[in-house]
């Protein structure tokens, strides 16, 4: 083989820095995209690469962000608020909650099957959001382990998911540029049946396996093993006034933790220096131990004059005060602020008291937390007004863990199912590109009401709309460099004695282990062209290659990082990174077997 070109060598190397940023979690999402959007266009801007006749420079980099693939993204995802919002996806729900009180393993069975079934036509996230407080509500009630639920139920909407061409963005993405790269036009339905056969097969293993690998945590153990970071702000009536770090600590009952006391202009202050009315001490602790060191202390768990303001608003609405346990959904506008940025006391009348993070990591590290910068599923400590709390709920995209929020209902509700209905069917049957008709639907939505103009943003999310471009961006790099070329030789003659079975399972694991330590889009950026680059070289079809890395960016399940509604189950579940290892690695390795002989068998390989 001939080394690759310099451009090809650049690109290769600013996929594999791109892919190390995204494993690594130092740096945001969002801006790792942008910054891989600027250097595409740089090198594009001094070295362009000729294309089709012409010199394409830094279109290549920007393009993403017109590509008909990310439109049809941000339009479903319009789409799919407005079944959320209008309620039409509640009878679904109400049959679900129904079975479950009947029989709580078929009543298991059912959800799954019915959460795969929705999360086909819809896109993942709302669909969990839909049913993960009905199944928290019902392991309440039932006295039945949440944690024995929610991670089936996850994994079973994420195969629904990789069924059909809308059922996520990264599907979309996939067929987009193998579309590009001059494939015929993948359909809605095209490979439904190939992954439904795949998904009877895992199926027993949801329903009667997964459940027996994973922790039993009751309610009461969840929120009561649940460590949130709070601070007690000395006043003048505080008990430690006067006292030094030691002496504190001598205090504190239980596993409750002082991490550090920062003074009144910010400052760490020394273990020899005595607490003055201003410090704040930072701890970490249970609900119920904060709440204990805060009457204990005499100091309050919230600044005074936020404090204050929540009483005041307790006061004038004749309510009572309470403390709940908020998680961050995946449409939060709290996403990327810290507390203190994101105002909730002047805006809601609610005080945060506590941040809980979950272990996002394998070896249990300590986070990386530059002032707390909140994230999806962590969960908020909050106290005020229960009609506070709803509006808090509601206008930051937040889940009370106790309990079911209460689903919204709306006489749109068929209005908005018929409008999404007729986008997927005039997409289903080739009356119009799904960017085209998902368009038009998104339009209807907003043109009656099911969403509001001014509330689209809930609907859209910024990362996913920056890094489904620079996803574009870098898989154009590797097509246009001729770096996917390149690969797909070397993969070629590393494989050249392969089973077609072989080289399928090996392409779909290579994609699968991406996505569950990188990025899903990514992965299927870099994935897609180098599969069609190693069908050319091997002389077998491309479609079952580009099929095995749709289907291996959709594998996962084995790590918390891998996909947003891991992590929201994370909290509610009480799950640690091993608890991912141990229940998803064997659905990966199942879904990879039974995925390559299903490509192998229908396509005749």
């Amino acid at each position: 083989m001939d080394f690759p070109s310099l451009q090809a060598a650049a690109a290769m190397v600013i996929a594999m820095i791109t892919f190390w940023l995204f494993a690594d979690g130092r740096m945001r999402i969002e801006i790792v995209s942008l910054v891989l959007i600027a250097v595409l266009a740089l090198l594009f801007n001094f070295f362009p690469v000729e294309h089709e006749g012409y010199k394409a420079g830094i279109e290549l980099a920007f393009g993403g962000f017109g590509h008909e693939a990310l439109i049809a993204i941000c339009c479903l995802m319009i789409m799919g608020r407005g079944l959320v919002v209008t309620g039409a996806l509640e009878p679904v729900a109400r049959v679900m909650t129904q079975l479950w009180r009947h029989n709580q393993l078929l009543g298991l069975l059912f959800s799954l099957v019915l959460g795969g079934a929705m999360s086909m036509i819809v896109n993942d996230t709302p669909v969990l959001v839909l049913t993960m407080p009905i199944l928290l509500n019902l392991a309440l009630r039932t006295g039945t382990s949440a944690s024995k639920t929610l991670m089936p139920m996850n994994c079973a909407i994420l195969i629904g998911g990789m069924s059909t061409t809308i059922g996520t963005s990264t599907n979309l993405l996939v067929v987009s540029i193998a579309e590009d790269m001059g494939m015929p036009a993948f359909s809605v339905f095209q490979f439904t049946g190939t992954a439904l056969i795949a998904g009877l097969v895992a199926l027993p293993y949801l329903w009667l396996v997964m459940p027996r690998l994973l922790p039993a945590h009751s309610a009461t153990d969840e929120l009561l093993s649940r460590r949130f970071r709070g601070e007690l702000h000395l006043a003048s009536a505080s008990t430690v006034i006067g006292k030094t770090i030691p002496d504190v600590r001598a205090l504190l009952s239980g596993d409750l933790t002082l991490r550090d006391v920062v003074d009144i202009n910010g400052r760490f202050k020394g273990p020899s220096r005595p607490l003055e009315v201003g410090d704040t001490l930072q701890l970490e602790g249970t609900s119920a131990e904060l709440r204990d060191a805060s009457e204990s202390l005499r100091a309050p768990l919230a600044n005074p004059s936020v404090l204050e303001t929540v009483r005041a608003k307790a006061r004038a609405e004749k309510d009572d005060e309470v403390v709940r346990e908020l998680a961050i959904g995946a449409d939060s506008t709290l996403i990327g602020s810290s507390v203190k940025n994101a105002q909730i006391g002047d805006r809601y009348g609610v005080t945060v008291i506590g941040t809980f993070k979950p272990d996002r990591t394998l070896l249990h590290g300590r986070p990386r937390d530059k002032g707390l910068r909140l994230e999806i599923g962590d969960v908020l400590l909050v106290q005020g007004t229960e009609k506070a709390l709803r509006l808090l709920q509601v206008g930051e995209g937040a889940m009370v863990l106790e309990g079911a929020a209460e689903l919204p209902r709306s006489a749109k509700a068929t209005l908005a199912t018929l409008i999404f209905a007729a986008a997927v069917l005039v997409a289903a049957f080739h009356l119009a590109p799904i960017a085209v008709s998902s368009l038009a639907g998104s339009i209807a939505m907003l043109a009656t009401g099911c969403v509001k103009f001014d509330r689209i943003g809930r609907a859209l999310s910024a990362k996913v709309i920056v890094l489904v471009a620079a996803s574009i961006a870098l898989g154009r790099a590797l097509l246009e460099t001729g770096a996917a070329q390149w690969l797909g030789e070397a993969l070629a003659l590393g494989m050249q004695d392969f089973p077609p079975a072989g080289v399928l399972a090996a392409m779909m694991a290579f994609a699968a282990l991406l996505t569950n330590f990188s990025s899903n889009t990514a992965a299927a950026a870099v994935g897609t062209p180098i599969a069609i680059s190693l069908a050319r070289q091997m002389g077998i079809p491309a479609e079952p290659l580009v099929l095995a890395i749709l289907f291996g960016c959709n594998l996962c399940y084995a790590t918390p990082i891998a996909y947003q509604t891991n992590i929201l189950i994370m909290s509610a579940g009480g799950y640690q990174f091993k608890d991912y290892v141990r229940a998803g690695t064997p659905l990966v390795l199942l879904m990879i077997l039974t995925l390559s002989v299903l490509l192998v068998w229908r396509y005749g390989l």
